[in-house]
């Protein structure tokens, strides 16, 4: 059995082992005993942490053909391509003929028999993955150190001249072309490509959804399951990594500014398709999936498995969790300017979660509109308050509503056909992403097309939570499940579920000095205690019982009896979406008669609060 340094830094020979010995017993299974015996290793916490993450690691750090992970979201999904899953090759020592495994791999070595009668035609597919959009506050997910330093393009040189010529496979068949002797220099970089490599015509463009992101792209190949994942899919990837330089070369081959379409004879792709979806291994390594779990969170502080799965490494934080509320909740209310009230709103809506769907209706999303927010202040309070917020969510993003920002941000989705790909926006984010939506930034001025078109994205998200993605004669709708705040002065253009007018407690002459002192004042234990509170809180189960449910209805239809015009449906809707949050803030998975009161009483608190006159009308929420 391979040892555990074996099957880390050289999984492909696990494969190969695999293989080889199939060959006596064709009936073998031999795949899913690949899968099985990786899937097995990664069991245990220890083994996935001394598994290098291109996450943590620089990519010229990592070993080719190694296992590495990566923690992800999938951006886009490219159409299946061909590949060798077996080939026979001749032996140019011998001259014998020896069966070999393609899977796995991005390329073959030379000497195939292409006529062979045991030559395997197999399909994968292959999605495009970037790190999750707006990832904040993320320790190292694993153990590895590198070893060793940058190596210089000498000693790549050194280690191409003593491997085989290769040959690479095509995405289109099982056509194999002999790779050209001078590849150029293998360099694997981070973000920019190597500098003797031949520039494309512009920049390439990585796709990342949100603005001003950096870190590793990869192109994720997938042989089993492919219908078990969905475009916007968080994932920990484990496979084996490929930047073989061949793949590089195959961008530079043609020139994309001197034909918009490469020969037919050998693709059908365009010359952007081909840029797009082959760009050099250097900046988009290649990952060949043996294993992947999906993340129902990626709070580093929680177990990778939903909380109810790990109940006992969990005990302690359920059993603290109305202490560490009290702490929370008088931590908000510093930072609210000394209201209570919006602070408590402000943590029910940090935990709410889409927990599941009826027909259109998305349940217990929590859209909070913070109005009042000071305008002033500079820079910004909103600003100010967005960046400790941030600190405390594994993901977020902050998108100031100028009227720049409107007219000319690419907030939804949209195909490109001549590169056929997805280009990304600013909505296509990770479940669970908090949103804060500056509108005290909003300034007078005509929105345009583009205006208009992202404001009623805005709205589709925080209404039904769903972005339409463009595709240029159609609209394709895709789940969202975001966290929507807004910061607004008077009441926002936007619709919300929630709407509470801020009512600061204390004057501050200088806000940045007295937010700064709050948020300093507590320790990284303390923020640590907040940040897996919010993620704990927002997953545990949640249940109502028949009896409290007929408490409810009648207590419903008692208020009413007093005054019919002072609750609708609508009010109850929120009420019981305001109690379960209370509940669960407190760690409590059933709703009981003390939350449902408190919930009435916290919601008359808040409509007592009015809108001064001359604020943006709109529905009362």
């Amino acid at each position: 059995m391979p040892s555990t340094n074996d099957w880390i830094n050289n999984p492909l020979g696990v494969v190969e082992e695999m293989f080889g010995a199939s060959q006596s017993s064709p009936d073998s299974g031999w795949e899913a005993k690949v899968t099985e015996f990786f899937r097995s290793q990664l069991k245990e916490k220890e083994s996935q942490t001394r598994v290098p993450s291109l996450n943590d690691v620089p990519l010229h750090y990592l070993q080719p053909n190694s296992l590495v992970k990566f923690r992800c979201l999938i951006q886009d999904m490219f159409d299946p391509e061909f590949y060798m899953g077996a080939y026979e090759m001749v032996d140019p020592s011998t001259k014998a003929k020896i069966l070999r495994c393609g899977k796995y791999k991005d390329v073959t070595e030379c000497g195939v028999d292409l006529d062979s009668a045991n030559m395997v035609t197999a399909e994968r597919q292959t999605f495009y993955c970037v790190p999750i959009p707006g990832e904040t506050g993320v320790v190292p997910s694993t153990s590895y150190v590198p070893s060793r330093q940058k190596r210089s393009y000498e000693e790549d040189d050194d280690d191409m001249d003593t491997q085989p010529q290769r040959q690479r496979e095509t995405h289109v068949g099982p056509q194999t072309a002999t790779e050209p002797q001078d590849n150029g220099d293998c360099k694997r970089q981070e973000t920019e490509a190597p500098s003797g490599q031949k520039a494309p015509n512009s920049p390439l463009d990585l796709n990342f959804p949100l603005p001003g992101e950096k870190g590793p792209a990869c192109l994720v190949k997938v042989y089993e399951n492919c219908d078990g994942f969905k475009l916007n899919d968080t994932l920990e990837v484990y496979g084996i990594l490929s930047v073989n330089p061949a793949l590089s070369a195959l961008a530079d081959e043609k020139d994309v500014s001197s034909s918009l379409v490469v020969d037919p004879a050998e693709s059908m792709q365009t010359a952007e398709e081909l840029r797009v979806h082959s760009p050099p291994a250097s900046l988009v390594p290649r990952l060949h999936l043996l294993h992947a779990q999906r993340l129902p969170h990626n709070n580093p502080l929680l177990p990778p498995a939903a909380p109810e799965d790990s109940a006992a490494s969990l005990a302690s934080t359920l059993s603290e969790m109305a202490s560490v509320r009290t702490e929370l909740l008088a931590y908000f209310t510093r930072l609210l300017l000394g209201d209570v009230l919006a602070a408590e709103y402000l943590l029910l809506h940090l935990i709410s979660n889409v927990y599941a769907r009826r027909d259109v209706i998305p349940l217990g999303k929590f859209t909070l509109n913070l109005s009042g927010c000071p305008s002033t202040a500079a820079p910004a309070y909103t600003e100010q308050l967005y960046q400790i917020l941030q600190q405390l969510v594994p993901c977020s993003y902050r998108l100031s509503m100028t009227l720049q920002n409107m007219n000319q941000m690419r907030l939804v989705p949209k195909k490109d056909y001549v590169a056929n790909r997805l280009v990304s926006g600013v909505l296509q984010l990770a479940s669970n992403t908090s949103l804060f939506l500056d509108e005290t930034q909003l300034e007078q001025g005509q929105l345009d097309t583009t205006g208009v078109r992202n404001i009623t994205a805005l709205g589709n998200v925080i209404s039904w939570q769903k972005v339409d993605y463009d595709f240029n004669y159609h609209q394709m709708e895709f789940p969202s499940n975001i966290n929507v705040l807004i910061a607004s002065e008077g009441r926002s253009l936007l619709p919300s579920d929630c709407q509470v007018r801020l009512q600061p407690q204390v004057t501050c002459p200088n806000m940045e000095e007295y937010l700064g002192s709050i948020h300093a004042a507590q320790s990284s234990s303390q923020l640590n205690k907040f940040r897996l509170y919010l993620t704990v809180a927002r997953t545990l189960d949640y249940t109502i019982s028949e009896e409290v449910t007929k408490a409810v209805e009648d207590d419903f239809v008692d208020m009413r009896k007093d005054d019919p015009q002072s609750i609708s449906a609508e009010d109850l809707h929120r009420l019981l979406v305001i109690a379960r949050l209370l509940s669960l803030s407190l760690g409590q998975t059933a709703l009981s008669g003390d939350a449902w009161m408190r919930a009435k009483h916290i919601e008359t608190l808040r409509r007592s609060r009015s809108e001064p006159q001359g604020c943006v009308n709109g529905n009362e929420p």
